[in-house]
């Protein structure tokens, strides 16, 4: 194990970048999916180097273990990059929108969760426009709490301790939360097979778009399209259900 500490040559450096590599390398390809058009997986590695290079000039002994630290700063810079290109034009937007209401109108039609094709077919456009949409869809990334956790005032105060505690909630908004849970699990639970495995493979078992591919036998772009179907069947559905809920 290396002894890590501050002021490092840049010999080091060089020799922990080494070290990290292979994670760097590994969590950019766990965000690949996310990957707009106008970057690659290459992009994402370069940015999580800076984001290692960043965690080394910050990093205090008494801020706690450095791989933990450092593991924060890569994911984090990676985030960004992505949150810098997550804007979409109204066009797309539109587009998103409309996959969900053809999913949620061929889902009472049929009786069951439609399958890309007939998705397609409804809007009238082809099977590739249509995983391109849902790449679109899935490109959005959402802030995290822990995004703010190095913000400070000029007092020194933490900005992370201004925020009410996320778990001080009313009786009313944890039975909402309990009841939201439960109509994901039953969604999940409706998913096609391969759907919902791959979705347990990828957010439970952390393998890459890739590893999961050599397990079921399909192309990484196929479990790619596959996990963004997922993604979209499960938010249009739940949408579905929240609306109907509040019109009873």
């Amino acid at each position: 194990m290396l002894a890590y500490k501050t002021g490092l040559s840049e010999e080091d450096k060089e020799r922990i970048i080494q070290n990290f590599l292979p994670s760097i390398k590994y969590t950019a390809y766990r965000f690949a999916w996310r990957l707009p058009p106008q970057l690659t997986v290459d992009d994402l590695i370069s940015v999580g180097i800076i984001g290692l290079l960043d965690a080394l000039n910050r990093y205090r002994e008494e801020e706690g273990k450095l791989t933990t630290f450092v593991d924060y700063r890569i994911r984090g810079a990676m985030l960004d990059e992505l949150r810098t290109h997550d804007w979409l034009p109204k066009s797309i937007k539109k587009k998103i929108d409309s996959v969900k209401k053809a999913h949620q109108s061929l889902e009472k039609e049929l009786g069951r969760m439609p399958e890309g094709e007939e998705i397609a077919a409804s809007l009238n456009i082809s099977l590739d426009e249509y995983y391109k949409i849902l790449q679109q869809a899935n490109m959005q990334t959402m802030l995290r709490f822990e995004d703010f956790s190095e913000m400070h005032d000029d007092n020194g105060l933490d900005m992370m301790e201004c925020i009410a505690d996320p778990d001080a909630k009313s009786p009313l908004e944890i039975v909402e939360n309990n009841y939201k849970k439960e109509i994901l699990a039953s969604l999940i639970n409706e998913l096609p097979q391969k759907e919902k495995l791959i979705l347990s493979l990828y957010y439970w078992e952390e393998m890459t778009m890739k590893e999961i591919g050599s397990v079921l036998n399909l192309t990484e772009g196929r479990v790619c399209q596959l996990h963004n179907q997922a993604l979209m069947r499960l938010k249009a559905t739940m949408e579905a259900h929240m609306v109907s809920t509040r019109d009873i």
